[in-house]
């Protein structure tokens, strides 16, 4: 997959506008042009590269999608692949891209190009989605997973020969006459999808396209970061096609399961440890847990229930490489309700001396201010 910048291949800016966008891409477009670029492979390659960075650009929400994530984006970014550059077929520039080249290449459709290749239509395979549950600590650190899949494949003993209706050709001419004369149409072959080949034997077990299910076990690498719900597409893991054909992709659904004690807040967690009165009161230093082990946290003298502690760049990473979140130890002070005698005497001893009667902070007499003022009091 591609690494490049969409911006960077269509040479314009991240603020330039839909117009401008489409300018650059039909400047390359035109310059990379088969048609202009015979036999030229490395042309080719930058005519899809183009055609791919537009795929996103031109799209509001995946090109808001882009900005956000990068290559990185929850679900990746569909239609020709989720800019694949090179991966991308040339039916599918000329079918979605076609009106971008006006009258350059005598309309641009992917009628020219199939006169070109034969005709051939290259037939993908179906995506297969499964869904895959991951640890807080898997999530934080990334990990590498086997799935099994249950998927289509080319049956051995099946075998594919030249359309017999299209001859190969994977069109179908027809003429038709009409009161200004014939007219001559091109369409894609019924009988063979386009493919330009059949089924001439299927193997024991296949279906009509002569596939066969079978069990299959992938491994797949899941970047650290990634949240719940986020889609990873995995190309060319999915289903096979028939001959001549190439494979889907394979759609991993993320499912994150949750901690027993951390909860997630984006790329930050979030952890609540109770504190009784006397740590609060004197200080006192508590251990509280990471994803991975635990580490000391001081409590100072005085603190209040549900003063919050942050623990810089101890949450999660990002999954688009923007840094790593932060740990928030919100610290609660415990009151006892089951007190021995000598407990209960020793607390009566306290609850009139001066160090135990409450004290407002500056922000809360700001609070009780603004209550009298509501209340007109």
């Amino acid at each position: 997959m591609s690494k490049k910048d969409p911006y960077d291949i269509l040479g314009v800016g991240r603020s330039a506008s839909a117009d401008e966008i489409k300018k650059a891409y039909r400047q390359m477009a035109i310059k990379y042009h088969p048609d202009k670029n015979p036999g030229d492979k490395a042309a080719e390659e930058k005519f899809k590269e183009a055609a791919s960075a537009y795929e996103i650009l031109s799209d509001p929400d995946k090109k808001a999608k882009y900005d956000r994530f990068g290559h990185h984006a929850p679900g990746g970014f569909g239609g020709g692949g989720g800019f694949q550059g090179g991966g991308m077929n040339m039916e599918d520039i000329f079918s979605q891209f076609g009106d971008i080249f006006g009258g350059a290449f005598g309309g641009g459709g992917f009628g020219g190009f199939n006169q070109r290749g034969g005709g051939r239509r290259v037939v993908k395979g179906s995506n297969l989605r499964v869904r895959l549950k991951l640890t807080l600590s898997e999530i934080a650190n990334g990990v590498e997973k086997q799935l099994k899949l249950n998927k289509l494949v080319r049956a051995k003993g099946s075998e594919y020969g030249p359309c017999r209706s299209c001859n190969g050709s994977g069109q179908v001419t027809r003429v038709q006459s009409t009161f200004i004369g014939h007219m001559q149409t091109v369409t894609t072959c019924p009988a063979c999808g386009g493919m330009g080949q059949t089924v001439s034997k299927r193997a024991p077990g296949s279906d009509e396209n002569g596939l066969l299910r079978e069990e299959a076990v992938v491994t797949v690498k899941i970047p650290a970061g990634v949240e719940d719900g986020m889609q990873l597409n995995i190309s060319g893991m999915g289903n096979e096609a028939p001959a001549g054909g190439v494979p889907g992709d394979l759609l991993v659904v993320i499912e994150e399961e949750d901690h027993a004690e951390l909860k997630r807040d984006g790329n930050d967690l979030h952890y609540e440890a109770f504190i009784n009165v006397v740590d609060a009161a004197l200080g006192a230093s508590i251990e509280v847990p990471l994803v991975s082990g635990k580490a000391k946290v001081k409590i100072e003298p005085g603190t209040q229930s549900n003063h919050t502690l942050r623990l810089k760049g101890k949450g999660l990473p990002s999954v688009s490489h923007h840094g790593t979140g932060d740990l928030f130890v919100h610290l609660m002070v415990w009151t006892p309700s089951n007190l021995s005698k000598e407990e209960r005497g020793a607390l009566e001893k306290l609850r009139a001396s001066p160090g135990f009667q409450p004290r407002p902070t500056a922000k809360d007499k700001g609070f009780f201010e603004r209550v009298k003022e509501m209340f007109g009091n």
